[in-house]
């Protein structure tokens, strides 16, 4: 297990709240064109912090063909906890869209952060902070976006904002 005042090492197992935040902030941070997130509500990697809203509307500024995906199982933390995301929603309606999965993949017990093809997070199990990011690891990206385009097979409803809410 690592001390809090070790640096992140990527490729290896990382332990934490904490580090998984951070090792988010790496990722979203290093995205330039596409950032693919699955996961089962986002309530982990503190997603809903000041922080995040920042990284994630850099990324949709940055460029004019940059695109977000998000996958959720559930959308209940989103809804009630987010409204942060809900406003980059509203905002960048041309540039980003929250799906919901289907029964058949609400078993899914990981989450993971795809930016570029080429960076990545993947929580090993939602329940427990364990993890492992890369950068410029194609190798486990390609798995990764293969296993995000099974899983936008198996969604079934869109969070759509509108000019009169949800």
């Amino acid at each position: 297990m690592m001390g809090n005042d070790e640096i992140l090492m990527p490729n290896q197992l990382i332990i934490g709240e904490q580090r998984y935040a951070e090792a988010i902030n790496l990722v979203l941070a290093s995205a330039q064109h596409e950032l693919l997130i699955f996961g089962q509500d986002l309530s982990h990697g503190d997603f809903s912090s000041p922080q995040k809203y920042v990284l994630l509307q850099q990324f949709l500024n940055k460029n004019p063909s940059s695109y977000l995906t998000i996958i959720l199982q559930h959308t209940r933390f989103l809804l009630e906890k987010f409204p942060q995301l809900l406003s980059l929603l509203a905002t960048y309606k041309h540039k980003m869209i929250v799906y919901v999965t289907n029964q058949s993949a609400k078993h899914e017990k990981d989450c993971f952060i795809l930016a570029d093809k080429q960076n990545y997070i993947k929580r090993i199990l939602i329940d427990q902070a364990r993890f492992k990011y890369g950068l410029n690891d194609l190798a486990s990206t390609s798995l990764l976006n293969i296993r995000f385009k099974e899983l936008l097979n198996a969604t079934h409803d869109v969070v759509a904002i509108s000019k009169f809410g949800l």
